[in-house]
């Protein structure tokens, strides 16, 4: 069983930064596709930002230019460093683990607001 404990969250004025970690109870960060996702309220749940084994990224067009995902091997923690949020990056946001079956973290609140 993999646990995936997400960190980072809070409340932050709009331009500011966070970074959020996504702590595995295994080494996995280096050998799966792992990935952020959002949930705002009463949407649905979307992708933000993925990194593969080998190391490529993508993002939504949404973050891309301010968001950056990055992982610790040695650390078995994933990030996502975000700068210049928005008032509409303000959701629930989770890790995963890119299997089947798939792996959630429990989520950490990120709200951007003045």
């Amino acid at each position: 069983q993999v646990q995936l404990v997400e960190s980072g969250g809070g409340l932050v004025q709009p331009g500011g930064s966070l970074r959020l970690s996504c702590l595995a109870s295994r080494s996995i960060i280096s050998i799966y596709t792992m990935g952020w996702y959002r949930q705002a309220p009463g949407k649905q749940r979307e992708l933000v930002a993925r990194i593969s084994s080998s190391g490529l990224t993508t993002y939504a067009d949404s973050v891309k230019g301010r968001f950056t995902i990055s992982r610790d091997n040695a650390k078995n923690t994933l990030y996502l460093q975000m700068n210049s949020l928005k008032p509409e990056d303000t959701a629930v946001y989770y890790c995963k683990r890119e299997t089947i079956p798939a792996y959630w973290g429990q989520g950490t609140q990120v709200t951007v607001s003045s």
